[in-house]
């Protein structure tokens, strides 16, 4: 194999295939990056194999020298436009050959200047002097020659590297790219990095792009820069022209649903946010002395009792009282050590426990845990005392910002990320409907039938909306009980409505009582408390078309929609109500979705102005 190399390197038998990089802001090509192979009818054909065998026998850097030597000239010779990126390992960075005055000999030999040519780092080392590579850099910047970091995310040092290089590109590894468009962890990762970006002052380039769903996300994201099959694979002869699904992905105004996390970080909070500050005593601390420290500290619930900083008891102030509350007590117990008033099996809790676990242990452990409080440590030594109460406290809040992040019930995205979603939509100026979906006679229905029969229609309507909705473009959320709400992008999105209604009518009529489907309804309470007759369950739904001209903020969008589920409810029935007013677009949609296959035209209205509802929020 060694043979194999010296020959490839001594008879420039090295090949370049070019892979063009987006410009996403501009719609071009914006640069190439350099991708050496070896002969293809040789052992050493692939790039893997290639380097390894070098690194084995220490011609790295002379492997990168002959890799860069042979990109330049491949690029001078094709005439291309944009810079060129080629790949350096540390080592070689700081080689004389790549130092900038015989970077800038070479480049000038074939024509280019040192702005054309950027340095792509790619961290494969187990140690590295930082020193070194920072002045390196430097160099190169103040040559004209820009550097970039390779592979973020893949190498256990990348982030030290773009600290220490301040490089003018960061490349995403692709691992953080593949179907992001289904993964709310990569977003959140790939979001990150652009803000780490923004404030380093370095640009970012997504690689491994091969899908127009994971092009959009990243566009949505304000990543600039794109690499990866779907614009472009590597050629000897490179794409100069954008293909064209890649260009009507940069020209659609369409913005991308972004998948919700199972569930939030507020969710994985730990013991350690309730730790109360409290004294502690000894085991041989007079009882008597324990109860003055508790007379000092009114709002001290409990006392630890810790022995060279190990919690072994608690003392719970109403048992102290109820010991020292007869006569004579003080005489009695005020000199014996607390050890023998405290409880020896107190709940003790590390500060990493989970809010979740620590719930369950306090459960456990039963009524005494939760009113008189546990003993929280950090790796095995006292730290504080933490209540029931907190706990309570903590857990509530926990659940109220689950629950509008997320509905528990149906799992679908909650009034913030609603909320997120529709700012997006206003900001990128992107024209879609905004459709409010309620049900009819519910209350009814939970009364004869009973909560979790309500629960149950529930989850078939939110079943409903995502079999009918095309989740790369309709954003479905929960509002809350039985008011949900969806924002199309679809241009069928009437089509997708009607189905809905007849989906929902039909399915329902499972969930009711034969005699109840054949009376089309049953008697109950209303409210008032009187006996009166109510219709089956049925759904309204109240759709308005929101144009960036006439819509600018969240809440005017939420305000009509009120308004025209509240039109649709008085219709008796499933039914759609479309508000069309100052909605020119409103009318390209609708005779849009009517071409692409519905067969009868649905019953159109143009609502009147009606007393403005308050909010997008559940009625009651």
């Amino acid at each position: 194999m060694c043979r194999h190399l010296q020959d490839i390197l001594a008879n420039a038998r090295l090949m370049t295939l070019l892979q063009p990089i987006l410009d996403m802001v501009e719609g071009r090509v914006m640069g190439y990056e350099a991708l050496s192979r070896g002969p293809s009818n040789g052992p050493l054909h692939a790039p893997q194999a290639l380097f390894r065998v070098a690194g084995q026998h220490g011609l790295l850097t002379a492997l990168d020298r002959a890799c860069v030597r042979m990109a330049l000239k491949t690029f001078a010779r094709l005439n291309l436009t944009g810079r060129l990126f080629v790949n350096l390992s540390p080592g070689s960075l700081l080689d004389a050959s790549f130092a900038p005055d015989a970077l800038l000999a070479e480049l000038n030999h074939f024509g280019l200047a040192g702005s054309q040519i950027v340095i792509e780092i790619t961290e494969n080392a187990t140690s590295l002097d930082y020193g070194d590579l920072r002045q390196a850099a430097s160099r190169l910047h103040a040559a004209g020659i820009e550097v970039a970091i390779d592979d973020l995310g893949e190498g256990f040092s990348s982030l030290r590297l773009w600290s220490e290089l301040k490089p003018a590109f960061v490349k995403i590894d692709k691992h953080f790219i593949a179907d992001i468009h289904q993964d709310p962890h990569k977003i959140q990762f790939v979001r990150s990095i652009r803000q780490m970006a923004e404030g380093a002052h370095s640009c970012v380039i997504a690689e491994g792009v091969e899908n127009q769903s994971e092009l959009a996300v990243l566009k949505d994201l304000g990543i600039r820069y794109a690499q990866g099959y779907l614009i472009g694979r590597p050629s000897p002869v490179p794409v100069r022209l954008l293909p064209r699904e890649v260009m009507a992905c940069l020209e659609s105004g369409t913005v991308s649903v972004f998948p919700m996390p199972r569930a939030r970080d507020s969710l994985h909070i730990s013991a350690g946010k309730l730790v109360a500050s409290a004294p502690a005593v000894d085991p041989l601390t007079a009882s008597q002395d324990v109860l003055e420290l508790m007379m000092k500290h009114p709002d001290l619930h409990a006392v630890a009792v810790v022995d060279k900083g190990i919690p072994v008891g608690i003392i719970h102030r109403p048992a102290l009282l109820d010991r020292f509350i007869s006569l004579y007590a003080r005489e009695l117990h005020g000199r014996k050590p607390c050890r023998d008033l405290m409880d020896a099996n107190p709940l003790v809790v590390d500060k990493a426990t989970r809010m979740t676990e620590l719930s369950e242990l306090v459960v456990n452990k039963g009524k005494a845990a939760f009113t008189q409080g546990f003993v929280i440590t950090s790796e095995g030594r006292y730290l504080g005392l933490g209540s029931g109460f907190d706990l309570m406290r903590e857990v509530t809040e926990m659940q109220i910002v689950a629950a509008r992040y997320a509905n528990p019930l149906t799992g679908l995205p909650g009034n913030v990320p609603i909320q997120e979603h529709m700012e997006r939509l206003l900001v990128n100026e992107q024209s879609f409907v905004t459709a409010y979906f309620d049900l009819d006679h519910f209350k009814p229905y939970n009364d004869v039938y009973g909560f979790r029969r309500g629960d149950v229609i529930i989850q078939l309507l939110a079943r409903i909306l995502r079999e009918s909705c095309n989740v790369e473009l309709d954003f479905i959320g929960h509002i809350g009980g039985d008011d949900f709400v969806v924002l199309f992008q679809s241009l069928d999105w009437e089509i997708r409505c009607h189905g809905m209604l007849t989906r929902f009518d039909r399915e329902c009529l499972t969930l009711f009582k034969p005699e109840h489907v054949e009376a089309g309804g049953y008697y109950s309470e209303d409210r008032r408390g009187a006996m009166a007759f109510h219709a089956l369950t049925s759904l309204s739904i109240g759709a308005v078309l929101v144009d960036p001209a006439h819509f600018h903020q969240y809440q005017e969008v939420a305000r009509a929609a009120s308004e025209a589920k509240h039109i649709a409810k008085r219709i008796d029935g499933s039914n759609l109500f479309i508000d069309q007013r100052r909605m020119p677009f409103g009318r390209q949609l609708v005779d849009e979705a009517r071409v692409i296959g519905q067969d009868e035209p649905a019953e159109e209205s143009n609502c009147q102005p009606i007393a403005p509802a308050a909010s997008l929020a559940p009625a009651t």
